[in-house]
């Protein structure tokens, strides 16, 4: 695998050198998935959930195969059917018998070939008439059956799926599904309450099909001798404590932290001190800040307000009591309540819990969070 330029990555997978700790997630997930188990992968955005699905993916056993699609894009049941199709012509050699039978198949939805003018890899365009995409993505499920590997398909972003116009997708794949003795499926998503909507409600066709995995943030002191492996494997001096400093404010967030080392891996400094990497995240702050501001123009006032709030104080438990409101001059806990259900919709902000199990209300955006608090 080509060596990046800064070991720093922000996105993609440059291979376990660059892909920090996840060392028990990373165990659980290849254990269910040599030993027949789907997983469904919840964690809130950019912790690196997907950095972890390729991991795995290139730790299976010589005798799997994996295809991996992000459905995020899609809006309807013919771009996934597309997804799909593209991932196995990219993934499944044509050079076995099955291969063949496969992409036999793949040319007979005659689908239109163009290419990825950054990666170069074909991407596949097919028209079906309305109600044959569910037929033909069933179609490529039970070709990957028949295939002499195991193989292993990774969804992310599968609560996208209760976007699509069609009814009942979440019904029609579980049961599309249900039936394959050689496909094991990892399921990620990052908007938990839908995923948890999906696997944990008994009323839902996909309840108790896979094992839950919750990600969470990378331990800090593994963090810190990756972090600083890095950066004197390349000739920089970085303490310890300058990389706590870094860890604290971008929260141990697993693409804000990358970011942040990114931007001060490329700065070139010798050694890094306190002033020099925080230079570095003012840039960031104000690199965002049309963006920052652009959000205030879309949220009402009220809404504004309570994002601000919650981003001064870093995670809300209570943001209808009396001492949070009275505090941050919010009005009255029904508008508070209001703006708090659009900020949950908009995703400015989400909901987790503390070790205590005590839930949450936190600013999404980190960056976000930092400019709101300065």
């Amino acid at each position: 695998m080509k060596k990046p330029v800064n070991p720093f990555i922000t996105a993609g997978y440059y291979g376990a050198r660059y892909f920090c700790d996840r060392e028990n997630e990373t165990k659980s997930l290849l254990q269910n998935t040599t030993n027949g188990l789907s997983t469904t992968l919840v964690a809130i955005r950019r912790i690196g959930k997907t950095g972890l699905i390729k991991h795995v993916l290139g730790k299976l056993p010589s005798d799997y195969t994996s295809v991996y699609i992000d459905i995020l894009p899609t809006e309807k049941m013919n771009d996934f059917l597309n997804t799909l199709v593209t991932a196995v012509m990219n993934s499944i050699p044509q050079r076995s018998g099955t291969g063949k039978t496969i992409m036999n198949f793949i040319k007979s939805l005659r689908p239109v070939i163009t290419y990825d003018p950054l990666t170069g890899m074909p991407q596949a365009t097919i028209d079906v008439r309305q109600g044959e995409n569910e037929k033909h993505i069933e179609s490529v499920f039970k070709y990957l059956d028949k295939y002499p590997k195991n193989v292993v398909i990774a969804i992310d972003e599968f609560q996208q799926i209760l976007e699509y116009p069609e009814k009942n997708t979440d019904a029609w794949l579980r049961s599309s599904i249900q039936s394959l003795r050689n496909v094991i499926f990892i399921f990620s998503g990052s908007r938990q309450h839908l995923m948890r909507d999906l696997f944990a409600d008994p009323t839902r066709p996909f309840y108790r099909s896979t094992s839950l995995l919750n990600i969470g943030k990378i331990d800090s002191d593994a963090y810190t001798s990756f972090i600083i492996r890095h950066f004197k494997n390349n000739g920089r001096k970085i303490t310890e404590n300058i990389v706590k400093e870094m860890l604290d404010w971008t929260d141990v967030h697993t693409y804000y932290v990358q970011l942040l080392c990114n931007k001060v891996f490329a700065a070139g400094h010798k050694e890094i001190t306190s002033e020099k990497w925080k230079s570095e995240a003012h840039k960031l702050l104000e690199e965002e800040e049309i963006l920052f501001l652009k959000y205030r123009e879309l949220l009402t006032k009220q809404q504004w307000q309570l994002l601000k709030a919650i981003a001064r104080e870093g995670q809300v438990y209570s943001p209808t009591s009396k001492d949070f409101v009275s505090k941050h001059s919010l009005g009255s806990p029904a508008t508070v309540l209001r703006s708090l259900e659009a900020l949950l919709k908009k995703q400015m902000i989400y909901t987790n819990y503390d070790p205590d199990k005590k839930m949450f209300y936190k600013v999404y955006d980190l960056l976000l969070r930092r400019w709101l608090e300065e």
